[in-house]
C-alpha cells in the first residue's frame, strides 16, 4: 500500500504540474466547487456500512446483499440530487459556469454505486496486493486522460473527465480483481445491525468534513474562485503526510486492529509501533514541503502561483498535525468506539467556528491557512491521550516517540535553509532535486545519531516493519 501510494503521489505530481502549467487558478476553482458539492452530499449520505462489515468478528457475506443494494439506491439518489441542484449550488458560489461542471461530475455517484461491494474483502483480509492493482489501474486513467485533454483543449475539462475516467476504471476494475457478485436484495434486521455501528461514522464523517473542508467552502464564498484555486492547491501540496501516509496506514491498521481488539497486549505493541512509524515518515516530508515549497512553486507551477506559498507552509504544519492526529481513529474504531472520533470532531467544528472569519477577514487564504493549525493544535493532543490510554500506555511513552523525528526535522530544515541562502540557488529541477535529497540525508544521519543516543532501537524497527508481510507478526 506504500508503495502504491508513492507511485499514485508521483503520478500525481506530474499530473498536477502539468495542468498547473495549462489552467488558471479560477479553472481549479471551479473544479473545486463541482467537488465540494459532490463531497458534501456524499458526506452527509454516508452509511458507515463498509467499516461495519471489516469491523464485525466472523464472515460477512450475507451483509453483501444489502450493504451492495444500499450502495445502489444511495448512487442513484446523489445524482439526481446532484443533477438538479445544479443551478442553485453555482448560485450560492456566484459562478454560473460550475452547473454543467456538476452535472456531469455527478455521474461519479452512479459509478461508485453500482461498484462490486465483495472488493470489500480486500480490506477485511489483508489482500493488499489486488487492492494496490485496482487502485493503481485507475490513477493511470486519470492521469492519461486528464494530461491529453489538457494539452488538446487547455480548459477545466480536462480534471472533469480525467476524474471520471478513473471512476469508470475503478468500477470495472472491482468486478475483475474479485469473483463475488451481489444481488438487489434488501434485508431490514442486517440493515439496521450495520447502521448501528455506521451512525457514528455517519456523524463523525459529517463532521469531519465541516473540519477538513469547511475552510474550502468559506474561502470560495468569502474570498472568491481564484482565492480558492489558491487556497486547494496549497492544501493539496502541503498536506502530503496527512492525505497520503496516513491514508496508506488507516486502510492497513483498521482491519489489523480489529483482529486484535481482545488483545489489548499486542494491540498496544502494534498501535505505539504504527505511531512511530508515521512520525518518521511524516515528518521529513513536511519539513521538506515547508523549507522548498516556494521553490518547487516557482520552479515547476510557474510564478502565477506564488501568492499561495504563505498559506501552504502554514498548511504543512497543518497537515503535519493531522497524520499524527490520523492514526487514532482507526483504533476508535477497531474497538468499536467510533463515537470517540465524533466527540472530537465536535470539538474541533466549534473551534474553527470560533477562529475561521477574524482570522480569513485580517490575513485571507493564510488566515484561514492558520485557523485550521490552530484548530488540529489545540484538540490533536486528547486524541493522542485517549488513545494511549486505551492500549494500556502511557503520556511519556508518545513524547518520547516524538521526540527523535521531531528533532531530526528542525536540524534538517535550518541546514537546508543554510544550504539554499549561501551555497545553492535554486532555479532549475535538478537544483531542487539535489538540495532535497540531500535534506533527506541529513534527517537520516540526524536520526541515527539521536536513535543511538536514546536507544530506541529506531532503526530495526523500520526495518521489521517495512520488510515484508513474512516479519509482521499481526
Amino acid at each position: 500500500m506504500l508503495s502504491l501510494r508513492v507511485m499514485n503521489k508521483a503520478l500525481g505530481i506530474i499530473r498536477t504540474i502539468v495542468l498547473a502549467r495549462f489552467l488558471a487558478p479560477e479553472d481549479f476553482g471551479l473544479f473545486g466547487i463541482a467537488m465540494l458539492s459532490l463531497s458534501t452530499l456524499e458526506t452527509f449520505s454516508q452509511t458507515g456500512y463498509q467499516e461495519a462489515l471489516i469491523q464485525r468478528r466472523g464472515d460477512m457475506a450475507s451483509y453483501l446483499d444489502t450493504a451492495w443494494t444500499v450502495s445502489v439506491i444511495r448512487g442513484c439518489l446523489l445524482f439526481a440530487i446532484l443533477f438538479f441542484s445544479a443551478p442553485v449550488i453555482a448560485g450560492f458560489f456566484s459562478s454560473p459556469g460550475a452547473v454543467l461542471i456538476i452535472r456531469i461530475i455527478a455521474i461519479s455517484t452512479l459509478l461508485a454505486g453500482f461498484r462490486n461491494i465483495g472488493i470489500l474483502h480486500l480490506t477485511k483480509e489483508l489482500e493488499f496486493n489486488k487492492k494496490c492493482l485496482y487502485e493503481f489501474s485507475a490513477t493511470i486513467a486519470d492521469l492519461i486522460v486528464s494530461i491529453y485533454l489538457v494539452i488538446t483543449f487547455r480548459n477545466v475539462w480536462a480534471l472533469v473527465w480525467g476524474g471520471l475516467a478513473g471512476q469508470m476504471v475503478r468500477l470495472i476494475m472491482s468486478f475483475v480483481i474479485h469473483p463475488g457478485r451481489a444481488r438487489l436484495k434488501f434485508e431490514k434486521e442486517k440493515f439496521k445491525d450495520l447502521i448501528h455501528y455506521g451512525r457514528w461514522l455517519l456523524v463523525s464523517g459529517i463532521l469531519i468534513f465541516l473540519v477538513t473542508q469547511g475552510d474550502d467552502i468559506f474561502v470560495a464564498k468569502m474570498l472568491g474562485i481564484a482565492a480558492l484555486g489558491f487556497y486547494q492547491m496549497a492544501y493539496r501540496l502541503s498536506n502530503l503526510p496527512a492525505t497520503e501516509i496516513t491514508h496508506v496506514i488507516s486502510q492497513v491498521t483498521f482491519p489489523a486492529y480489529a483482529k486484535l481488539q481482545d488483545n489489548l497486549p499486542r494491540l498496544k505493541t502494534a498501535y505505539l509501533e504504527v505511531l512511530q512509524v508515521t512520525l518518521v515518515v511524516s515528518f521529513p516530508i513536511a519539513g521538506c514541503i515547508f523549507t522548498l515549497g516556494p521553490d518547487f512553486t516557482r520552479i515547476f507551477l510557474g510564478g502565477h502561483w506564488l501568492p499561495m506559498v504563505p498559506a501552504m507552509q502554514a498548511l504543512v504544519i497543518a497537515g503535519l498535525i493531522r497524520s499524527t492526529g490520523a492514526t487514532t481513529g482507526p483504533l476508535f474504531q477497531a474497538i468499536g468506539r467510533p463515537d470517540l472520533a465524533t466527540k472530537l470532531q465536535i470539538a474541533k467544528l466549534i473551534l474553527l467556528l470560533l477562529i475561521i472569519y477574524p482570522l480569513t477577514l485580517r490575513w485571507g487564504i493564510l488566515g484561514t491557512a492558520l485557523a485550521v493549525v490552530i484548530n488540529g493544535a489545540l484538540v490533536n493532543p486528547f486524541a493522542h491521550l485517549k488513545a494511549i490510554r486505551i492500549v494500556g500506555g502511557r503520556a511519556k511513552e508518545f513524547i518520547k516517540i516524538l521526540s527523535i523525528p521531531c528533532c531530526s526535522t528542525v536540524v534538517m530544515a535550518i541546514l537546508l535553509y543554510v544550504t539554499k541562502a549561501r551555497l545553492i540557488s535554486l532555479t532549475s529541477w535538478v537544483s531542487l532535486i539535489l538540495v532535497l535529497g540531500a535534506g533527506l540525508s541529513i534527517y537520516g544521519i540526524a536520526s541515527a545519531v539521536l536513535d543511538k543516543i536514546s536507544g530506541s532501537d529506531l532503526h530495526a524497527l523500520i526495518k521489521r516493519r517495512m520488510g515484508g508481510p513474512e516479519k509482521v507478526k499481526c
